[in-house]
């Protein structure tokens, strides 16, 4: 605040005219922080009278009646026809050109995404008896526990290193294992995360009909075959792929209404498997005959032409007994007994009485 001083020779007419001033110079300093009195309006020029003079934001020409006794559902169901659509129609792009694209798909879940697939409609009991008992029995006895601190022994490298023997070698990527170029995949100890489930279920029939369905793939012969009377670009077998509730629904079937009504049947090859958790087994026409949808519709197919099949389950799995101990649990039989019981002596989880 500024200060303004006072000469004490001068006369008292003087000192009081500069404390008026002292006053008001102070009174224009100092800040306002208390707002006052709104300016009144200011009348209307005669030009702009016919202008509205106050928004409608805040005023409305409505009555307060019509605005309470409008009712939007009695409207709505009193409309006979429909509301015109929108004009603007979103389309999913056809290629998926990376991520920095400004043109993204949406995802699978997203009804415009071309990838979206209704459903599942109903429960499916295989899932329900997966999430409610298989997971938690697989965990239990297949549960690898770490304490913490546990010091993890490093492995070999798989794949062969150069001897360095020449100047080429520099540089060169390393070779793969012998016996092959393809490395298998490492067992990964089971945790709460990676619990081994069924994946998808794919369906191979040696059958020379030609079907153009999208998800239904015709593979054609790729040179003659004299023997066989087959020629080149002819259809010789199917291959289908099902997932999710598609899936576990086939093997629901194949489970409770196919596998107890055949014949002498031993079970699923215990030697059956990739060494990457996907097991293999098949129908003869006799297993084929057996499915409800066959079945039903048995009349209208020849006998001689209806063909057996191959079905290959892949699981999540990453070794083949975990997948057999997948399917074990979900009451698959095999020749070689895959039981809780065999997994847990065979594992050392528990021994022998």
């Amino acid at each position: 605040m500024r200060r303004f001083p006072i000469e004490a020779s001068s006369t008292n007419q003087s000192t009081q005219a500069t404390d008026d001033g002292w006053l008001d110079n102070l009174g224009r300093n100092c800040r306002r922080y208390a707002s006052g009195e709104a300016v009144a309006a200011k009348e209307i020029p005669q030009d702009f009278q016919d202008l509205e003079s106050q928004s409608s934001f805040t005023s409305t020409t409505v009555p307060n009646e019509v605005i309470d006794s409008f009712d939007p559902i009695k409207r709505a169901q009193g409309r006979k026809r429909e509301l015109p659509a929108s004009r603007y129609q979103y389309r999913s792009p056809r290629y998926y050109r990376g991520p920095l694209h400004p043109h993204q798909p949406p995802p699978k879940s997203d009804p415009s995404s071309r990838e979206f697939v209704p459903g599942p409609f109903g429960p499916n009991r295989l899932e329900q008896t997966y999430k409610s008992t298989i997971s938690h029995d697989i965990m239990t006895m297949a549960y690898v526990h770490k304490p913490p601190g546990t010091v993890t022994i490093p492995k070999a490298d798989r794949l062969r290193t150069w001897d360095d023997s020449s100047p080429y070698h520099k540089g060169r990527p390393k070779r793969g294992p012998r016996g092959g170029d393809v490395l298998r995949l490492i067992e990964q100890d089971i945790t709460w995360r990676n619990i081994p489930k069924i994946e998808e279920v794919t369906v191979h029939s040696m059958s020379r009909v030609h079907l153009e369905i999208p998800h239904i793939y015709t593979w054609l012969a790729s040179h003659n075959v004299a023997q066989f009377g087959i020629r080149r670009g002819m259809p010789v077998s199917l291959t289908c792929t099902m997932r999710n509730n598609d899936a576990l629904e086939f093997l629901d079937k194949c489970i409770n209404l196919v596998f107890p009504r055949i014949k002498d049947w031993q079970g699923v090859e215990g030697t059956t498997g990739d060494s990457s958790g996907n097991l293999s087994f098949g129908f003869n026409r006799e297993g084929t005959i057996l499915f409800p949808e066959v079945q039903v519709n048995y009349d209208m197919y020849p006998p001689r032409l209806i063909p057996g099949f191959h079905v290959t389950v892949k699981t999540t799995a990453t070794s083949d007994r975990h997948a057999r101990l997948l399917l074990s649990a979900m009451v698959f039989l095999s020749t070689e007994r895959w039981s809780i019981k065999s997994y847990l002596f065979k594992n050392r989880v528990v021994e022998m009485i």
